[in-house]
């Protein structure tokens, strides 16, 4: 929700009312949401397990145009969340600010079809940032698993832990929403529907496997 006015003798982009906000019952009432801004950047192969992304395309599905909005942590590549330890040196001003210019002119000038943008920040300050980028989701990680090996739980047989190492940092292209946060630039990507796969061709194995079925049940297929 966006608090702003704009008369003769002033404009006012972004109000003290400006922010995110709840409802539950159609609209009939708001709640500002304080919890902050996802940390970790919401990059790559994470976009198809982000809530947050969920929640736009939702959104999307109403009509409603959305933006999701993270912010890189450093020292933990690019994919995934960030520990509490890792949060002491986060610039969330910046990415504040970022989002503010972003939703701010996506407001001014609506689409004439609903977006799902996916708007990741770099760590940095504002003035540090080496612009923006229009990227695509990408799909190497930063980071790939070297090691992993179940550690029993003492008193819980059959329990174990996932001790997991990573591997060598890995350079992403700078096309991608990863390789543009790692570059030090804002990655804005637009999200499509999810859309059927269109497969020409003879019948798979496993249409055939299912049409056999139908038919030794008695289904005309």
């Amino acid at each position: 929700m966006w608090d702003r006015s704009r008369k003769a003798w002033g404009h006012v982009p972004n109000g003290p009312g400006s922010g995110a906000y709840k409802s539950t019952d159609g609209g009939a009432s708001w709640t500002l949401l304080s919890n902050g801004l996802p940390a970790g950047a919401n990059v790559g192969r994470s976009v198809y397990h982000s809530g947050t992304i969920g929640a736009c395309l939702t959104a999307r599905n109403g009509g409603v145009s959305g933006v999701a909005v993270s912010q890189a942590v450093e020292d933990f590549g690019v994919e995934g969340q960030g520990w509490d330890e890792m949060l002491l040196g986060q610039k969330w001003e910046s990415a504040a600010e970022v989002a503010s210019i972003v939703v701010g002119g996506l407001v001014a000038d609506f689409p004439t079809e609903p977006v799902v943008v996916n708007l990741n920040v770099p760590n940095l300050d504002v003035a540090d940032m080496k612009g923006w980028r229009r990227t695509r989701v990408g799909v190497i990680p930063p980071r790939v698993m070297a090691t992993a090996v179940l550690d029993p739980k003492e008193g819980h047989e059959g329990s174990y832990y996932v001790r997991m190492s990573w591997g060598d940092p890995v350079s992403l292209p700078i096309e991608t929403d990863g390789g543009a946060v790692e570059a030090g630039e804002v990655s804005i990507t637009y999200l499509n529907r999810l859309a059927e796969h269109d497969h020409d061709g003879a019948e798979t194995s496993m249409e055939r496997a299912l049409t056999d079925a139908l038919r030794e049940a008695g289904a005309s297929a």
